[in-house]
């Protein structure tokens, strides 16, 4: 199992992934575009990422941009919902094992339809009319927004999103600590961290739920 050069820890992979959105986010208050990413590569050279990204499909949400890395740097599985299903827990054990990739971050972003979507199917089900596949992700996200549902957020939309995102973020996280025996023993081992993260579409930043010890 290899390690990327010069990156041993999931602290340096999430230091370079915070300083990477910093950059992001300077081009975007700025008015200014990237000019491309950061460490372009030679195509067809082997891909050796520091980082796992789980991140949902939403086409506003593209990770490389958003942690402005280059091609390589980072390996990036998108679904909807940032739902963790066995597809999503295979590619994450590729990563993690066959790169040596330390860090896995769950990237959910503000205003999430799929977490919308979870709300308008609990709120009024005999509206919403799925195909099954969607609503393989909507009973995924649903645990996440059942339980708020019962709460005061109920009445304040926007509010209960927020919360409803995060909630979803976390829950995607502990389905990968604790959903595979070879994610598991690789954090027992302290070689992978898996963290939750949270995208603002409004401005571009980036905030971690989680921290990772020393």
């Amino acid at each position: 199992m290899s390690k990327p050069p010069g990156l041993q820890t999931a602290r340096e992979a999430l230091a370079r992934l915070r300083e990477g959105n910093r950059r992001f986010v300077a081009s975007v208050q700025s008015g200014q575009s990237l000019s491309g990413p950061a460490k372009p590569i030679e195509l067809g050279q082997p891909q050796n990422p520091f980082a796992i990204i789980l991140g949902c499909s939403d086409a506003r949400v593209p990770a490389e941009l958003v942690f402005d890395q280059g091609l390589g740097d980072l390996f990036v599985i998108r679904v909807a919902g940032n739902v963790v299903a066995p597809s999503q827990v295979g590619s994450v054990e590729f990563a993690a094992s066959r790169f040596g990739t330390p860090l896995v971050v769950v990237l959910g972003h503000s205003k999430c339809g799929a977490v919308l979507a979870t709300i308008e199917a609990l709120q009024q089900p005999a509206d919403n009319l799925q195909s099954r596949n969607i609503h393989s992700i909507v009973n995924r996200v649903r645990p996440s927004v059942e339980g708020l549902l019962a709460t005061e957020l109920r009445h304040d939309m926007d509010q209960l999103v927020h919360h409803a995102v995060r909630a979803n973020v976390r829950a995607s996280v502990n389905q990968l600590r604790h959903g595979s025996e070879l994610l598991e023993q690789l954090i027992q081992q302290g070689s992978l961290a898996v963290v939750g993260a949270e995208y603002s579409l409004e401005t571009g930043a980036v905030e971690f739920l989680d921290e990772l010890g020393t």
